[in-house]
């Protein structure tokens, strides 16, 4: 098969071990980068050109697309999917996990656990809105942050409303989440790959840091899942329509609560914690899976 891998840098760990895992299962494993593509958006022959030419005889197609490029780069994976080329992840599926507000509402009208949210707009909200998620100390988050960017803990009820006002002030679309301080700065990485859990590590973040991001310097260790977290990490993926996930949970004293799940989750962490070929996994959920025209939008919203 000829497997596209739509990534702006081939040198990014999650890129090569994918472009490994492939050669060795004896694929051709182009990288295409998704920013420098362009469109011939017609209703017989869509195509996508790259240099000068039109990219043929792709039979599927990995999305390692970042949260900042998110329009263009699922306008290029809607554009394959016209041209009956599978994805693994469908752009729809990416959109509606990229949109954190989208993603909460949708989760919680399947009974997926959550932690308790608010989102507002007016400035006369500020106080019943930190009242929803059970007062000080409480997370705010913006909509468009990845990586525990625009993450912010307000401690007490004064600064949480100076964060509010701030981030009303730049017109930026943000939650107010409740804080589970049970969770001591750890959180869970489960990677879903189809229909099941394939590896999964417990984050820790830095002493005084309540991210437990990677990039934030968080370490990442070995973790057994309880059956409740398991399940909850496979349907948090299939609500969201997506065949490879990284769900992100916290232990809460009321169970797992999911606080993202990630479309183009990054292989390094979970490799090296897990010591499992996790991109290998995803080339044979592909080789399984993978049929002309067979993409189709999954789920709803």
């Amino acid at each position: 098969m000829k497997i596209g891998i739509l990534s702006t840098n081939r040198n990014l760990y999650s890129t090569r071990r994918l472009v490994e895992a492939g050669v060795a299962r004896g694929h051709e494993m182009p990288v295409i980068n998704h920013k420098r593509c362009y469109m011939n958006i017609t209703s017989h022959r869509p195509s996508v050109h790259l240099k000068g030419e039109s990219i043929t005889g792709v039979n599927a197609i990995i999305p390692r697309i970042g949260a900042s490029v998110s329009f263009y780069g699922t306008a290029v994976v809607r554009q394959f999917e016209m041209m009956g080329v599978y994805s693994v992840n469908e752009s729809v599926a990416i959109t509606r996990s990229r949109d954190k507000l989208r993603a909460c509402q949708l989760l919680a009208r399947k009974g997926i656990g959550l932690p308790v949210t608010g989102f507002a707009n007016s400035p006369d909200d500020t106080e019943d809105l930190i009242d929803i998620a059970g007062g000080a100390p409480v997370v705010i988050k913006l909509l468009e942050g990845t990586q525990g960017v625009g993450v912010v803990l307000a401690e007490t009820r004064k600064a949480a409303e100076s964060v509010i006002e701030a981030f009303r002030g730049l017109k930026a679309n943000f939650m107010v989440q409740e804080f589970i301080a049970e969770a001591g700065g750890a959180d869970i990485r489960c990677f879903v790959v189809g229909d099941k859990v394939v590896a999964a590590m417990k984050r820790q973040g830095k002493e005084g840091e309540f991210r437990s991001n990677l990039h934030r310097g968080g370490s990442a260790t070995l973790i057994k899942l309880t059956p409740e977290e398991r399940s909850t990490a496979v349907r948090s993926a299939k609500v969201m329509g997506l065949n490879v996930a990284g769900v992100d949970l916290l232990r809460s004293n009321h169970g797992p609560v999911v606080m993202e799940v990630n479309s183009s989750p990054g292989l390094e962490g979970i490799e090296k914690a897990t010591n499992k070929d996790v991109a290998g996994m995803i080339i044979e959920f592909i080789e399984k899976n993978a049929k002309k025209s067979s993409t189709r939008t999954r789920g709803t919203g």
